[in-house]
């Protein structure tokens, strides 16, 4: 099955978009592009391209109705979720029955009906530059560096938790897509307002060309400055105590949101990060519009679940 899905790969299709310049967007009072409203991420394309698919930016439109397919075929019924890219990989592989190789492998995932529809484009990454849809290499002093958001996972005590399972933050910026992903934009002349629904984070991004706040004001959402640049909203965040990936502290964000249609919000993000990779690098997520409303992210209700591990950890020490 997988020879013949690498014959099926042979043809590069044209871009999922399209110019974004093609569409007119609607405005607010103040003449600027209109991106209010509730966005998701719901996008099945990785991060990273697969190696089967090296040279590949694009897929034809019958290797995504294949994969649409098999994707039906896959996470219908009662079988464990898949989280990120994994979602992505196993499709392509062709696998009989998921198994979850991140999130909670000892135990499983939950139900994949639990989880909302994926979306499939044509697009083999998300990363869009460099070319290949990789992430360039690390420098040096990066290598063997964990993650923040997803550490070890050792019970030691709850400082050894990842960030979003002790209700803290998923991070800025946030690409995991298909849960919990849905964004709300809220704009005035002088500031919009970013609103994810995971864990109530909101970012007040100011347009009145104020400056930075001082280094030494650190945040998990950084502190975010914001222009337009013809009918893009571009951001710059700073200053963040960093959550992404392995990124350092020295991350720098750069942010652009484009409206590519009437439901499609282009949401572009360069990663700067000198301390980490070897060069800046760029991914493109197609947000889509969602009639849709965000409601309460509890976090575990008080985080139970945070005791529960501890106290589980506890109890296989005692024995």
């Amino acid at each position: 099955m997988q020879r013949q899905y690498q014959a099926l790969v042979s043809v590069l299709a044209i871009s999922l978009a399209g110019p974004v310049d093609a569409y007119t967007p609607p405005r607010t009072a103040d003449g600027k592009p209109d991106l209010q409203g509730v966005w998701a991420n719901n996008t099945a394309t990785p991060l990273e391209r697969p190696a089967m698919l090296q040279g590949r930016a694009f897929l034809t439109e019958q290797e995504v109705a294949a994969l649409k397919q098999r994707y039906a075929q896959i996470f219908a019924g009662d079988g464990d979720a898949a989280f990120g890219d994994a979602i992505f990989e196993a499709v392509l592989l062709d696998v009989q029955k998921y198994k979850p190789t991140t999130f909670d492998v000892p135990t499983g995932n939950y139900n994949a009906f639990w989880l909302v529809e994926r979306d499939f484009d044509n697009r083999t990454s998300l990363i869009t530059d460099p070319s290949d849809g990789r992430m360039p290499p690390v420098v040096p002093e990066a290598a063997g560096r964990t993650m923040k958001a997803y550490p070890t996972q050792t019970a030691e005590g709850p400082e050894a938790r990842g960030l979003s399972e002790r209700c803290i933050t998923f991070g800025v910026p946030d690409v995991l897509a298909g849960y919990n992903s849905y964004y709300q934009i809220v704009q005035s002349p002088g500031a919009v307002v970013l609103h994810s629904e995971k864990i109530h984070d909101a970012r007040i991004v100011y347009l009145d060309g104020r400056p930075h706040a001082p280094a030494s004001v650190r945040s998990w959402n950084g502190d975010s400055r914001g222009h337009w640049d013809g009918d893009t909203l571009v951001i710059e965040t700073t200053n963040l105590r960093s959550s992404f990936l392995i990124a350092s502290d020295a991350l720098r964000l750069t942010e652009r949101f484009t409206r590519a249609g009437p439901n499609t919000l282009q949401y572009e993000i360069t990663v700067d990060d000198p301390h980490t990779w070897t060069r800046p690098w760029t991914l493109m997520i197609p947000l889509k519009r969602s009639e849709q409303h965000i409601y309460e992210y509890a976090c575990h209700e008080g985080n139970v679940g945070l005791s529960g591990i501890l106290s589980g950890a506890r109890a296989e020490e005692a024995q």
